[in-house]
């Protein structure tokens, strides 16, 4: 018998979520656009179950990253 599984990271992009805002980084007006990162385990090509999971938004203009809390990544989620 053989075994096909492991630990993979994956990115979701959250596509509910688009707010323009003036960027804290260049100045300009730009779009911030939500995604998640999260680690998972994998068995026989089927995700079972993910942990460490981390909420991000990301200004379309500069591309500059800011990470944000656990509860409003989960509330645009």
């Amino acid at each position: 018998m053989f075994f096909i599984g492991g630990i993979m990271e994956g990115r979701k992009h959250l596509a509910g979520f688009r707010q323009g805002v003036t960027c804290g980084n260049c100045g300009q007006y730009a779009a911030l656009e939500a995604f998640m990162t999260y680690t998972y385990f994998m068995f026989f090509f089927i995700p079972i179950f993910k942990w460490n999971k981390h909420y991000f938004v990301r200004s379309t203009c500069c591309g500059t990253v800011w990470e944000i809390p656990k509860e409003k990544g989960e509330a645009i989620a």
